[in-house]
């Protein structure tokens, strides 16, 4: 059956400014990091960017790494721009990145002009568009010239393959000197990325928001609901506590937002705030 748009979809969302530049960004955008490579199935992926648009949501953010296996996600995508999206495509902003590991040897990852350029062109053959709406350095680059990752990104829209560009984790004091090498070339650089929920520092994030709005830009957050740890997609139930607890087993990773998270006793450890689950996981034992 053919996909048929909701037609109130625009009256459902609040759009703003991005930065000083003219283009509108859905309050909230739909990110593709996670549960859109082969491990899932095909009609998920339909389901979570059809219901994303009919509720306004216009904007999809993509990356080359985004899997699995890399490039995965933007191969989906593509198919769905195809079929549930035909002829839709200047309804929708689309954003992919580069810089992060997508394929094997030494130019697979980071911020040269060669992978850079080589990144985007895989990356618009995978959607099979020929420009996507904005184009980010996924990281900063530390054994590779700002300006020959700026320039990369220079040519990327000087040859139409994208409208934008953008930053994402990288620090602030190196997004701003990036700034303005690509004032200096006349590349809209309109937007910065970097990870928030209510899980990190919030002075922090809003110290790195009111620094780039005074040169113009517009700040995004990836990672919102902290991969899931702020809903209820892990089947579990959080309560949230002021205190300082240490985590009474060894195994624990370390997660985006830089907490660590025990899954034998279920609790998520963040500097000051501790994330207890109320029902403790099937099959593993919790600390008591």
């Amino acid at each position: 059956m053919k996909y048929i748009p909701f037609p109130d979809r625009y009256d459902k969302m609040k759009y703003n400014r991005c930065g000083n530049s003219g283009l509108l960004m859905p309050a909230i955008s739909l990110g593709l990091w996670h549960n859109f490579g082969d491990d899932m199935l095909h009609k998920t992926k339909v389901d979570l960017c059809t219901t994303a648009f009919n509720l306004g949501i216009t904007h999809f953010d993509l990356a080359n790494n985004y899997g699995p296996p890399a490039g995965g996600t933007e191969k989906s995508f593509g198919r769905i721009l195809r079929d549930e999206f035909r002829g839709l495509r200047d309804q929708l902003l689309i954003s992919t990145k580069a810089g992060a590991w997508s394929w094997e040897g030494p130019y697979g990852e980071w911020g040269t002009r060669k992978s850079v350029i080589a990144s985007c062109d895989q990356s618009l053959f995978r959607l099979g568009i020929p420009y996507v709406d904005i184009f980010y350095i996924d990281r900063f680059d530390p054994n590779t010239p700002l300006e020959e990752t700026m320039l990369a990104l220079d040519q990327i829209v000087r040859s139409g393959r994208t409208l934008y560009v953008g930053l994402s984790n990288y620090p602030l004091d190196v997004a701003l000197e990036a700034y303005h090498i690509l004032k200096s070339l006349n590349t809209p650089l309109i937007v910065h990325q970097d990870s928030h929920s209510l899980l990190s520092s919030a002075d922090k994030y809003d110290e790195m928001v009111e620094e780039i709005s005074s040169y113009g830009l517009g700040a995004i957050a990836f990672s919102p609901l902290a991969q899931g740890l702020l809903s209820n997609t892990l089947g579990l139930l959080f309560y949230i506590y002021i205190i300082k607890l240490e985590c009474t087993r060894d195994n624990f990773f370390t997660d985006t937002v830089t907490s660590y998270f025990c899954w034998s006793c279920n609790k998520l450890i963040y500097f000051d705030f501790i994330i207890t689950s109320f029902i403790p996981r099937n099959g593993i034992e919790t600390c008591a």
